[in-house]
């Protein structure tokens, strides 16, 4: 297999472009390798790290394990060893980063996700009756993203924990300086995000007090609901960035469940003209967009510099783009 490179006249052209543009343009990147491959085609940095995406495979006993624990010794211990596998991954990308910017939204997964579909593969009955009692209807509308985390104040603590001694230890030994961004996902309630602010600070002041190294990193959130877009001005209050997620926020403007109208109804709507195109590929104009644009007028009146950006599949389409 040969890896294709782009020619000079592409090149010449995409230099005209960086002249002209007004967007900056960043990728979606969970590991070290990911992060390599987008800089070395342009990248600007990470615009998105799903940490959810670092507990597949040989990391999913560490959240799962915080999940089902059923005490505070088990859950400081399973919060204690998520935090190194955190360190560690996050070392990785961090280093491949450089000194460029990089998003990192903390654990945002339906909760089904997390725990087995086997009952068997539980340690004891415990977790097999936590099994039960953590079954939802409708994951996708259920404890995820910041709920989960309330709900274990632990979980996000752990996690930015990993993510600033990674930092220290990528600025002691490389000599460099990633532009921390730490982003809340699927904040609805404007005191969510103050919450989990707060939260994040004391282990910033924790490992600052601890290596002695002052850790500077911006705060943001996910804009994917339509409560966050209707409030995005006493989100600003708090959030330095507003990352619209146009995936969810799609999903909750039309009440579409995504997985399903794709796979059952899309086909005969756009063959009765009720659409011309998939709102999950071609970004909603008259009402996604509606809000995406209230969202950003209400947040500048707060925070005039506040940086915007949106992470989802729009992100890549023309005519979405030229809508923002």
């Amino acid at each position: 297999i040969e890896r294709p490179t782009p020619s000079p006249s592409l090149t010449t052209l995409l230099g005209w472009a960086d002249d002209a543009r007004r967007l900056g343009i960043r990728a979606n990147a969970d590991t070290g390798v990911d992060a390599d491959t987008a800089i070395d085609n342009g990248a600007e940095g990470i615009g998105l790290c799903r940490t959810e995406h670092m507990f597949l495979g040989d990391r999913l006993p560490f959240v799962r394990a915080v999940i089902l624990s059923h005490d505070f010794d088990a859950e400081e211990a399973a919060l204690a060893a998520l935090a190194e596998a955190q360190r560690e991954d996050f070392r990785e990308l961090l280093r491949a980063v450089g000194d460029r910017p990089v998003t990192v939204r903390l654990l945002d997964a339906p909760m089904h996700e997390f725990l087995p579909s086997d009952p068997m593969e539980l340690e004891d009955e415990h977790q097999r009756s936590m099994l039960a009692h953590l079954h939802e209807e409708n994951p996708m509308l259920g404890v995820r993203g910041v709920r989960l985390a309330l709900m274990h104040e632990g979980l996000y603590p752990a996690q930015v924990e990993g993510l600033f001694n990674a930092w220290v230890d990528v600025v002691s030994s490389e000599g460099i300086r990633p532009e921390l961004e730490v982003m809340i996902p699927l904040v609805s309630i404007p005191d969510e995000l103050v919450m989990t602010l707060r939260l994040i600070r004391r282990v910033n002041q924790e490992v600052s007090s601890r290596t002695g190294m002052i850790i500077p990193f911006k705060i943001g959130t996910m804009v994917e609901t339509p409560r966050a877009a209707l409030l995005a001005d006493r989100l600003a209050q708090w959030a330095e960035f507003l990352s619209f997620g146009t995936n969810d926020l799609t999903q909750l403007t039309y009440g579409f469940s995504r997985d399903d109208v794709e796979r059952r109804m899309l086909g005969t709507y756009l063959e009765k003209g009720l659409m011309t195109a998939s709102p999950f590929a071609e970004l909603d104009g008259d009402g996604v967009a509606a809000l995406m644009e209230f969202a950003v007028a209400k947040a500048r009146e707060v925070r005039p510099d506040i940086k915007l950006g949106i992470c989802g599949e729009h992100g890549g389409d023309p005519s979405s783009i030229a809508i923002c």
